[in-house]
């Protein structure tokens, strides 16, 4: 009987063929492999107590970088150097998305990079490796972008009475669109608000573990706390399946609220509004810390609210915030229209004016052009 090939090569070597299926498993089991050093990588960032949303952003940040890897042929990390991240920067900056054509904005760019510099500074402080090849990749420059869309007072008030309070569902809507107005507090934290979270003889509200694992206090307003009582009341007992975790705002089958799903609801009723602007839970805070800073609030209130860790970032709401600059603008700029008393204004006020301030300027120029 004639030996097939794989029977010769078993013979030739002393050990049993390698199909192209085992030469796969081994790759996957290679343990200086992506496979085995990503999920090390993340067990060990859980060990140090990062949030599951870090972990989860870099788990599925790596699995693009090693996916792209692998169809280069480059399984382990050991074999990844600097010019290949270079080449996978430039790669990010020319990718296209799928779904609309449209780039990749610097901020995910900049996103996807960071954990591929923290994994590799992870393996060399391990000996997985001996040099960082990302130790000097650059990364691009961030934007600072103002927020998109920022409402006015009046505005808000007409999101807010978007719901209709008559129903179950729209109470407890109502009470979470005063929640997020009043608070400024991120989908996140909302959605994770306990019932003894809240503080209402003295006005506050407890976010546990929000950015960065940090608790922090923040004041509540009568109004909001007004709605929430309301709801928890009449509503929240008909929505509450046993056992009670004590999860404020519930869905309509008693779960818990997923992030996704907060968005989604709030954006329809801002949709709703037919104001011509576009957010959701997000556009809320800036709303509050805006309309807060605008109404004579020190920044570093603001700052605590919002639980920045840093000063700088609150400070975009500075210049998001015009309504004094534009008061000293209209008050001080030498260009602003003076109205006469008894007059209508009008175009016989813009012409009376542009012919008054080209007399004047005549006036200046006449002495420079007889001195020279």
């Amino acid at each position: 009987m004639a030996k097939t090939q794989k029977d010769r090569l078993q013979q030739q070597h002393g050990r049993p063929a390698r199909t192209q299926e085992s030469q796969c498993l081994d790759l996957d089991e290679d343990p200086q492999g992506f496979r085995v050093l990503v999920p090390a990588y993340l067990e060990w960032m859980a060990v140090s107590n990062y949030s599951p949303e870090t972990i989860r952003n870099r788990k599925m940040y790596l699995r693009y970088f090693a996916e792209w890897c692998a169809q280069r042929g480059l399984r382990e990390p050991s074999e990844i150097t600097k010019p290949i991240l270079e080449r996978y920067r430039r790669h990010l900056f020319h990718y296209r998305k799928k779904a609309d054509g449209r780039p990749l904005a610097f901020q995910s760019q900049h996103a996807r990079l960071v954990p591929i510099r923290a994994f590799f500074k992870w393996l060399t402080g391990r000996n997985h490796i001996l040099h960082n090849p990302a130790a000097e990749l650059e990364l691009p420059k961030l934007e600072h972008r103002l927020p998109k869309h920022v409402l006015t007072s009046r505005e808000a008030e007409q999101v807010m009475n978007q719901p209709d309070v008559s129903v179950p569902m729209g109470l407890r809507d109502r009470a979470i669109l005063e929640v997020l107005y009043s608070t400024g507090m991120r989908r996140g934290e909302i959605v994770g608000l306990k019932l003894y979270d809240l503080d209402a003889q003295r006005g506050t509200a407890m976010i546990r573990l929000g950015k960065g694992k940090k608790d922090r206090v923040v004041p509540i307003g009568e109004r909001a706390l007004a709605w929430i009582n309301k709801y928890i009341t009449d509503v929240r007992p008909t929505l509450v399946t046993e056992p009670d975790l004590g999860v404020l705002f519930l869905t309509r089958y008693g779960k818990r609220f997923t992030k996704c799903r907060m968005t989604q609801l709030v954006r329809g009723y801002v949709d709703s509004a037919d104001i011509g602007k576009t957010g959701a839970c997000h556009m809320l805070r800036h709303t509050m810390a805006t309309l807060m800073l605008e109404n004579g609030a020190d920044i570093r209130y603001i700052q605590q609210m919002l639980g920045h860790a840093k000063l700088e970032t609150t400070q975009v709401y500075t210049f998001v915030s015009i309504r004094k600059l534009k008061d000293v603008h209209t008050a001080t700029h030498p260009a602003k229209q003076k109205r006469q008393e008894g007059t209508t204004g009008g175009e016989e006020d813009l012409s009376a004016s542009g012919e008054a301030e080209t007399k004047q300027e005549r006036t200046q120029d006449t002495p420079a052009r007889e001195g020279g």
